[in-house]
């Protein structure tokens, strides 16, 4: 298999299971926790502003996440919810120190990292970028 190749495929896998994993974790705060349980959890986290970011989160990790596993908008939708992540560590989970079974940041460090190596790479060539702005001749060549 030639490196241009595992590449692509690389891009791909990583793009699908990250955005598998923001999607789940917002449909989870719409869904399970609902949107006014998120709000009153964000609350008592200390997060600022709880009412109005627990739906701008919920609603990011959502259409963020199926945005990176159709590949749109990728590196727009990537940066955003490494911000998101970045967010959670430094607000709620570093703290708590690293292990996710005490409240610590793991899961959300390695979810910030996989967002911003997304952002940085591109979608790749199995996405909706590339078919929508992959023309060499595109102004926005520069989301693929």
């Amino acid at each position: 298999m030639n490196q241009p190749t595992l590449t692509t495929s690389a891009r791909t896998i990583l793009r699908i299971v990250t955005g598998f994993l923001f999607a789940a974790h917002g449909w989870q705060k719409f869904n399970e926790f609902t949107i006014a349980g998120t709000q009153a959890a964000f609350a008592q986290m200390g997060v600022p502003a709880a009412q109005v970011a627990a739906p701008v989160v919920a609603t990011l990790e959502l259409v963020g996440g199926v945005a990176l596993i159709l590949g749109v908008l990728t590196r727009v939708f990537a940066v955003l919810l490494a911000v998101d992540m970045l967010g959670a560590l430094f607000l709620v989970h570093a703290s708590a120190g690293v292990f996710v079974a005490t409240g610590g940041y793991e899961l959300v460090l390695l979810l910030a990292a996989a967002a911003l190596a997304v952002a940085l790479v591109g979608a790749g060539g199995f996405s909706a970028d590339r078919a929508l702005f992959g023309r060499s001749n595109s102004k926005l060549r520069v989301l693929v």
